[in-house]
């Protein structure tokens, strides 16, 4: 903010554009003769900022190819107005996210986007700077993970669910490790042998160190395979509760087959798994596939 009041240092650097990242009353005398753009967030880790990339870039970009020169500001100059430059630099240069930062870092070594708005700058790399987000399926999880850990925190429910489509997503993977020779497990039913996932849906965890394995003792392995929520379990999922179990979606099999539990479920090795959707090891078959080249 101190470099916007500056008007002699402004006019030397020739700024024509300039971008607001702050959610705050604005002195609007400041912006006079400019063009302005306002992108009002907060530097919390709750905010959505990756929403507003592809706007943010556009203006940018249209500003710079009709010669003008823009000037990003926020409070302080190190974590908003950092991560709106950092996204821009990574569309329009084709640079990652830590490669980006370390070219802004070369002029103003201190910027330091706060930790989400990091994680928003790698999923953004990830998705390949697209201009729709919304449908994006790494967005739309990354979403329901954020609204998950909210309704965690008041103990309720979440009230929406973000389902994958196992059918749909396992035929596809399995034509691909088929192609290329890849060896993946499906979990079938162990009553009726339904497909109800494969390794693509298992959500992975650490077991927990507690102490070292006796050697004569064999290593269990863990009692549950924990899934992301898959659309055969939209009708259990959408009830509105807690916690509850998991039947086949087979219709001439409807056996038990796991559990859930919005809060966590402790694993057999100890781990706290968030959510906690399972499918009891005992419940159901792991089967190799084996792809042919």
């Amino acid at each position: 903010m101190f470099a916007l009041r500056s008007k002699i240092a402004m006019k030397e650097n020739e700024i024509t554009h300039i971008v607001t990242v702050l959610r705050q009353p604005l002195d609007h005398t400041l912006f006079e003769g400019y063009e302005h753009l306002v992108i009002e967030v907060d530097d919390v880790e709750e905010e959505n900022l990756i929403e507003h990339f592809a706007r943010s870039y556009s203006w940018i970009d249209e500003a710079v190819k009709k010669g003008g020169r823009v000037f990003i500001h926020c409070a302080m100059g190190k974590s908003r107005s950092a991560t709106v430059l950092c996204a821009y630099l990574m569309r329009s240069r084709k640079l990652g996210r830590d490669d980006a930062l370390a070219r802004i870092r070369e002029t103003r070594p201190f910027v330091e986007p706060n930790p989400d708005f990091m994680k928003q700058l790698e999923l953004y790399e990830k998705m390949g700077w697209v201009d729709d987000i919304d449908e994006h399926p790494i967005y739309q999880r990354w979403l329901w993970r954020r609204e998950l850990e909210l309704s965690r925190q008041a103990g309720v429910a979440p009230d929406r669910v973000h389902f994958r489509d196992a059918e749909k997503e396992m035929v596809a993977e399995a034509g691909m490790k088929e192609a290329q020779g890849e060896r993946f497990v499906e979990l079938r039913c162990k009553k009726c042998r339904r497909t109800l996932a494969n390794s693509h849906f298992l959500t992975p965890h650490i077991p927990k160190a507690s102490q070292p394995p006796h050697p004569r003792v064999p290593q269990q392995p863990c009692s549950h395979h924990f899934l992301e929520p898959l659309k055969w379990m939209k009708n259990e999922l959408e009830q509105g509760k807690l916690e509850g179990k998991l039947d086949c979606p087979n219709s001439k099999c409807g056996g038990k087959v796991g559990s859930y539990a919005w809060q966590g479920m402790k694993c057999s090795c100890g781990e706290w798994v968030v959510p906690g959707i399972s499918l009891a090891r005992g419940r159901v078959d792991e089967v190799w596939v084996q792809g042919r080249l």
